[in-house]
């Protein structure tokens, strides 16, 4: 099967899974406690007013034919509009959406940087005190809430030292790195230790493999059986595992958008939730189902490029 088959294959497959999502959303959504109508007019509105909204929003008609509407609107791709802010879904969302792919782009850049060097050396330096330290580090850092661990870095590197700004999203490409470099980092440090323990053991397996000693058994340098056959194979395990992580890590962005007080889609998704914006909800948590799932089909692709051996089936 060629690649433009697989990704073909795959997009079919997905719609399924999207019509899913939008049925447990939809669901999940008007399962919260609480009236739309109520909050957007007030507990002082008169009961005519309130029939009246929830009349235009479509809420007085049962929940198949409430269905009916937003599955048909998604086809049109019409979000909706907002129920909380007043204007289109889709642009509030889009507006919104830059701030957490940042914050997802920066967090990638840090977890590999971190992640990548510790993993070699504490494989290459296996039960040294390196090795020791770095998997004593992940053990705490493994075990640290996000929420804390932002709070904590937020009073020390912000408050204390005055590194770092406190909240917010800054202006011009410095500004936003330096606001987005303790969120993101605080994002990382759940991430990396998985990542480190998945590297250290795939190259330790890696290294004791057949390929291995026959490219030793070769006369080839060292630093080529690293680079060249233990490396490339231990990514493969740590790749996938990246790409599964993708979703846990747009999940971190949600709770990490709100304590660093960042206008992203995460802390949107937390308002609308609140102030029972069905509109708003929905459509943030379909885009992001989707992205994770375009993310994971990029991830079997470069799978398939890393370990030539693996077929597209």
């Amino acid at each position: 099967m060629s690649r433009g088959q697989y990704i073909s294959r795959r997009l079919i497959q997905m719609l399924p899974v999207l019509l899913g999502i939008t049925i447990i959303v939809f669901l999940m959504i008007r399962a919260i406690p609480g009236d739309p109508a109520l909050l957007m007019l007030g507990q002082q509105a008169p009961e005519s007013q309130i029939v009246g909204i929830r009349h235009s929003m479509g809420l007085d008609k049962p929940l198949i034919v409430q269905y009916g509407y937003f599955v048909r609107n998604l086809a049109e791709l019409n979000l909706g509009k907002s129920l909380h802010y007043g204007i289109p879904v889709s642009s509030l969302i889009f507006a919104r959406l830059q701030v957490s792919l940042s914050v997802v782009l920066v967090t990638l850049i840090i977890t590999i940087l971190v992640s990548l060097p510790l993993g070699v050396l504490a494989a290459l330096k296996k039960d040294s005190m390196l090795d020791n330290i770095v998997r004593s580090a992940l053990m705490v850092t493994m075990v640290m809430p996000s929420f804390w661990l932002g709070i904590m870095f937020i009073i020390f590197f912000s408050v204390k030292l005055g590194i770092f700004p406190v909240s917010g999203y800054g202006e011009g490409p410095w500004g936003h790195l330096t606001h987005l470099f303790l969120p993101s980092l605080t994002i990382s440090l759940s991430l990396s230790p998985i990542l480190i323990r998945t590297l250290r053991t795939s190259i330790l397996e890696a290294m004791q493999a057949d390929f291995t000693r026959t490219a030793r058994s070769k006369g080839i340098a060292e630093r080529t059986v690293i680079m060249a056959h233990v490396l490339r194979n231990a990514l493969i395990p740590t790749i996938t595992l990246l790409g599964i992580s993708i979703g846990r890590l747009m999940g971190g962005t949600v709770i990490t958008e709100k304590v660093f007080a960042l206008p992203g889609a995460g802390a949107l998704l937390i308002d609308s939730i609140t102030a029972r914006d069905y509109p708003v909800v929905q459509a943030a948590t379909l885009i992001f189902a989707f992205m994770v799932i375009v993310v994971n089909l990029l991830t079997d692709l470069l799978y398939s490029f890393l370990d030539p051996r693996v077929e597209l089936e």
